[in-house]
């Protein structure tokens, strides 16, 4: 036996109360890997610095030898709290009041990683002699940011030393409305577009003797925004093109600009790939004329990962613990989800994200406890099922 039994919600509080604020750990990591060292697991502390980004801090946690080797990830990083003063409450206090646990990360997801650990705890209590296969977690600092140094890296690690994933859970906040109505499957692509309008600087008076930029981007983002995409698939949405920025950097009303930038995304479903969308991009700009430059980036291609044994066990233990069966989603961002796909079948549940890096993000203590039943009852469904 392991001992006292860990409390999800005091775990959770633990962790709220570093402000591990992307890429900063805080001593979040610190405390997931002594609580998983009481429980039997082997850690490995792993520190990323290259390519770019932020040295950040990861953790990979193992229990058992044997396949199938389970996996449970997640991100102890948390988004900013933004203005202080427009919280009721400490983002960093990890308060309960009036049945709910406060905090920046409550949600997403600190929560889901306490929930994960007190169902592990369980789980190997009423298994002294042994699981028949191996129970690991990825923990990375890096999945609110730009995701360079975290779980990406984490799995090149892996592979490196031929430890192999068979399933992986994610813990995102993938419930929408009630704890178990949602389990996602797959993701939405990202691409984000900067695009450059160029033209010639004038006169505002002398029209005729300047190209303006500022119109030539107006008319592209306007053949860009009315051209329909598609309108979704069996298990995606319509993909969607939304404008984030328009800016031109013009301090005068006298000036016609001679360069004018927007920044745009869009979220894309099973029908595309980045470079199929590079190309539907480049058509409708040259379409409109003028010069322009397109600097694209594609953050994680649309993925689906059918139901299957890792899908079904969950949706199971969902039924079996809150008496609700579960949709499943491919709705939302992008998660790490996106990089392990390639490794194994991935599936994405956890608590209600509508307070998800909100002013006053907060988890109900019952939805904290009735999460670790059913990543306990998964537990038992992934290694104990015939």
């Amino acid at each position: 036996m392991s001992g006292t039994a860990l409390d999800p919600a005091a775990l959770a509080a633990r962790l709220i109360r570093r402000p591990s604020v992307t890429p900063r750990d805080e001593g979040a990591l610190d405390i997931v890997a002594a609580t998983l060292e009481e429980l039997g697991f082997v850690c490995h502390r792993l520190l990323f610095a290259d390519d770019g980004g932020e040295p950040t801090h990861n953790l990979y946690a193992r229990r058992g030898a044997a396949p199938p080797n389970l996996c449970f990830a997640g991100h102890t990083d948390v988004v900013p709290p933004g203005a202080r003063e427009a919280w009721s409450f400490d983002p960093f206090a990890g308060a309960v009041r009036d049945g709910e646990l406060c905090g920046r990360g409550a949600v997403d997801m600190k929560g889901a990683i306490a929930a994960f650990i007190a169902a592990a705890q369980r789980y190997l209590d009423r298994h002294e002699a042994g699981v028949a296969g191996s129970i690991s977690l990825l923990i990375t600092g890096d999945e609110e940011g730009p995701a360079v140094n975290g779980t990406r890296k984490v799995l090149e690690w892996l592979g490196e030393r031929g430890e192999i994933l068979d399933a992986c859970l994610v813990g995102e906040p993938t419930s929408a409305l009630v704890l178990g109505d949602m389990i996602k499957i797959g993701r939405r692509g990202s691409l984000t577009g900067r695009l450059t309008a160029h033209g010639v600087q004038g006169h505002t008076a002398y029209p005729h003797l300047a190209d303006n930029a500022a119109h030539r981007l107006v008319a592209m983002l306007h053949a860009l925004t009315t051209s329909e995409l598609d309108q979704g698939s069996e298990h995606f949405q319509p993909s969607t093109l939304q404008v984030a920025t328009i800016d031109i950097g013009n301090p005068v009303s006298n000036v016609i600009p001679a360069r004018a930038q927007a920044v745009f995304n869009i979220r894309f479903n099973d029908r595309w790939t980045g470079e199929t969308l590079r190309r539907w991009l480049a058509e409708r700009l040259d379409a409109v004329g003028g010069r322009w430059t397109l600097d694209v980036t594609v953050s994680g291609e649309s993925f689906l990962v059918p139901p299957g044994a890792i899908g079904e066990r969950l949706a199971e233990a969902v039924r079996r613990v809150t008496g609700k069966t579960p949709e499943f989603s491919t709705t939302g961002g992008t998660s790490d989800a996106r990089f392990i796909r390639s490794c194994c079948p991935v599936a994405e549940f956890g608590l209600v994200g509508q307070t998800a890096h909100q002013v006053d993000e907060r988890v109900a203590l019952a939805d904290l406890a009735a999460l670790t039943e059913i990543y306990d009852s998964f537990l038992g469904l992934f290694f104990d099922a015939p």
